[in-house]
């Protein structure tokens, strides 16, 4: 079969022939029909990550959509990069059966291998870990990437009264805005904290009640200062930087909370219950992202690609 094979951590995959997968003895083989190209799937292919650098070649993919053999369209994971085996970029993947999540008839294949994880992330982040109400104010920050588009959106359908969000370049800002966002801030190179925390306090014109937070930094420790008494913030990735000048008065003088999130801490049954929540507001056209279809052959001109979502067709 054709996949996508990564045969030198740190270099992108080129397509080549690989046998076909065999089930084991709890695994069922799926026609994989979308892929998508995701930060986990580059960091595992660095081999420089926590799980340590994975056995080349192999067939990258964390995650996947594509068709059982009964006819039925499923989800799946994979754990490609993070422990042997092979991944999704491929005509077919071998997957355990309990693992997988059907969808629902007609749903598009490729918008919910877009969203997959990422919209997990940002639906358990702000209802499991951020503990959501309707009526509260949201602060997405980061809200051009695929977490924070899902972020605005589902927020939205649990029931914020009001969403904020964040962004840095006039792309991801106009993302932002097609998802939902009531205000748009722009996220500015070397901003001050003070100056940054004025226009978030000013666009969410009163209190936030939680902030979704997948960039830390400068973004985050502003962030914390437009949250109301008794306030959470989430945090889920560290791209604007690893620490944040927080200031201790802050955090003390609103009883804060500053929580962790990763979608590592999850049960495959809370992860297969958001991923079908998820699958069924895309079918029904509430949930969507911004993302690019391209072919397999392309996909070592796509996989260093962070401009939006890529997601790789067989």
């Amino acid at each position: 079969m054709r996949a996508a094979l990564l045969h030198e951590c740190g270099a992108p995959p080129v397509v080549g022939e690989r046998a076909a997968p065999v089930p084991g003895d709890d695994e069922i083989l799926v026609r994989v029909t979308a892929a998508s190209i995701t930060p986990l799937d580059r960091l595992c292919a660095s081999g420089t990550s926590y799980f340590g650098a994975p056995a080349t070649p192999y067939v990258p993919g964390v995650q996947g959509v594509g068709v059982r053999d009964d006819g039925t369209a499923v989800w799946f994971p994979t754990g490609a990069g993070m422990r042997p085996g092979d991944g999704s970029m491929a005509e077919h993947a071998a997957v355990r059966a309990a693992d997988t999540v059907e969808l629902p008839t007609g749903v598009d294949h490729r918008l919910v291998a877009a969203l997959g994880l990422s919209a997990v992330a940002a639906q358990m982040a702000l209802t499991w870990r951020g503990e959501l109400r309707p009526g509260e104010r949201v602060l997405v920050l980061g809200a051009g990437g695929v977490v924070g588009q899902a972020a605005v959106q589902l927020a939205l359908l649990a029931g914020a009264d009001r969403v904020v969000a964040a962004a840095r370049s006039g792309r991801s800002q106009r993302r932002a805005a097609r998802a939902g966002a009531a205000v748009v801030v722009p996220l500015e190179e070397n901003a001050e904290v003070a100056w940054l925390a004025a226009r978030l306090r000013a666009a969410a014109d009163g209190p936030v009640d939680l902030v979704l937070d997948p960039l830390f930094g400068v973004p985050a420790a502003a962030a914390l200062r437009t949250l109301r008494p008794g306030g959470r913030l989430v945090n889920l990735g560290d791209a604007a930087g690893a620490t944040a000048p927080m200031d201790s008065a802050t955090l003390r003088s609103g009883s804060l909370r500053v929580l962790g999130y990763t979608n590592n801490e999850l049960t495959p049954a809370q992860r297969s219950e958001a991923l079908a929540l998820i699958a069924a507001h895309a079918a029904a056209g509430r949930l969507t992202v911004d993302y690019e279809t391209v072919r397999m052959e392309d996909v070592a001109s796509a996989w260093h690609r962070t401009d939006r979502r890529m997601v790789l067709v067989p």
